[in-house]
């Protein structure tokens, strides 16, 4: 963290992890000049899971419960890219019906994850009125993937080749009924929100992001289409069937707060769009590929010498991944969300890796908050939209670790099967990497700790607190 040496009366602040305007357990480390913000330095690592890893040692079909942890707030996303990888990697076809399922329960899931944004956002700026209307919507939509998938927040519903049941009767009749009604309330928010002049001036002109400066950072979804760029990956790849629907790609070119809040406001008139049109046109025929039950199963599967088919009362099925390497993505509600995936002609995924929009997304903030006010990085954090359990995905410093364990295993290298020297190399080379990270965070905490002790023997010797101690 770089603090100006000039200035001797700077105050260094922790905000977060458990300050409620955090959106998860974020670490903010603030070096404040009275109010205005000099320096923020992000601490990540409060909420590792070690997701990665637990999908190398899983079949797609027993990872599945476990990816709606990424972003718990837009659950169906994450089954999605979890399922298309492997369809991709095999060839195999989606049913015309299932796609169209998939579809409508994608941009449901888009408004709940867009309101859910909407209500905390105005929230942290001072009005509290939105956040008790959109959990009104918001609970019309859970009982809606009740209804379909049994789980009102951890579906569980995508599969290899389409969906895991077909529509129950009446279902689309509902959906339709709650699309005329949720027109009504996004204008009910327009009205109540767009042109409120306090709003206006917590949000206009905050966080600007130019259009080279998104692409440079590689940032993604309303971050990228609120400064300019005309990008959605459900135009650009056209997965999915999104490309046989009629709507618009909202974008706005201000590149502030209030140009992510409308883009957002957009979105959601968007999705109501493509979902009726779905609905209307859902055509007939399976919500599965049962051809796909015959695809490249393991004759022999095995894991760690047990047969892993009868921990669970209902045996998985074991697809092989063919051995290549691919990156899959989709248009979540907070950007593009992608896994880059390698098979190994086997049931598990020799390499799983997530690249989250949270965690990109959130690589500008410091930038962002660099002389601004204190009370604008609420803001500005809102704006960009983030999850923790999408941020802290992989497993810190033993990532490397595991990593050259298993590629020692992989290419036989253990000593009784090949050679004990280069045996040696991937724990030596795993080890040192491990002990540098330790010593540089080491040193940052020592740092750190020494500029707050500082801070504070300054401030405690100072004749005005001197006198009342």
């Amino acid at each position: 963290m770089n603090v100006p040496a000039t200035r001797k009366d700077l105050m260094i602040v922790n905000m977060g992890p458990h300050h409620p305007s955090m959106h998860g357990v974020l670490r903010l480390i603030l070096t404040l000049d009275g109010e205005d913000v000099i320096d923020c330095e992000p601490i990540l690592g409060y909420l590792h899971r070690g997701m990665e890893k637990i999908a190398e040692n899983r079949t797609i079909i027993q990872y599945l419960p476990y990816v709606t942890r990424w972003d718990y707030l837009a659950t169906m996303f994450t089954e999605a890219i979890t399922v298309n990888g492997p369809e991709q990697l095999g060839n195999i076809q989606v049913p015309k019906r299932a796609g169209y399922i998939r579809v409508v329960l994608l941009e449901l899931s888009r408004i709940a994850s867009h309101l859910l944004w909407l209500g905390p956002f105005m929230a942290d700026i001072g009005a509290q009125t939105p956040f008790f209307y959109i959990f009104r919507e918001r609970e019309l939509i859970y009982d809606l993937f009740e209804a379909a998938t049994g789980m009102r927040m951890m579906h569980n519903f995508f599969r290899i080749g389409g969906v895991a049941a077909d529509l129950p009767h009446g279902w689309i009749d509902k959906c339709l009924d709650f699309c005329d009604y949720f027109l009504t309330r996004v204008v009910e928010y327009q009205q109540l929100i767009t042109q409120n002049p306090i709003f206006l001036e917590r949000v206009e002109g905050i966080g600007i992001v130019g259009g080279e400066e998104v692409i440079n950072w590689g940032l993604s979804g309303p971050m990228l289409r609120a400064s300019g760029i005309q990008w959605d990956l459900r135009k650009v790849d056209n997965y999915e069937c999104y490309g046989e629907f009629d709507w618009e790609v909202q974008w706005q070119k201000e590149g502030d707060s209030l140009a992510r809040y409308l883009v957002r406001i957009g979105e959601m008139m968007e999705s109501v769009k493509i979902i009726q049109q779905a609905l209307e046109g859902i055509p007939g025929g399976p919500y599965e590929n049962l051809e796909i039950r015959c695809f490249d199963r393991e004759k022999e599967p095995e894991w760690n010498d047990f047969e892993y088919r009868f921990i669970s009362k209902k045996p998985s099925p074991t697809f092989e991944l063919p051995k290549q390497e691919l990156y899959v993505r989709v248009e979540a509600p907070k950007g593009e969300l992608g896994i880059f995936l390698i098979g190994d002609q086997n049931s598990f995924p020799w390499r799983w890796k997530i690249r989250p929009p949270g965690f990109i997304n959130l690589q500008i903030l410091p930038q962002l908050v660099k002389r601004m006010k204190l009370a604008d990085i609420m803001t500005i954090l809102g704006s960009i939209d983030i999850i923790m359990g999408e941020v802290d995905r992989p497993l810190g410093v033993l990532q490397a670790l595991s990593d050259g364990t298993k590629l020692l295993f992989k290419e036989n290298l253990i000593p009784s099967r090949g050679d004990s020297r280069l045996f040696s190399i991937g724990p030596s080379i795993s080890v040192i990497s491990i002990l540098i990270s330790y010593s540089m965070n080491f040193h940052t905490c020592i740092n750190i700790n020494k500029g707050v002790d500082k801070k504070l023997s300054g401030w405690l010797e100072t004749p005005r607190y001197t006198k009342d101690l």
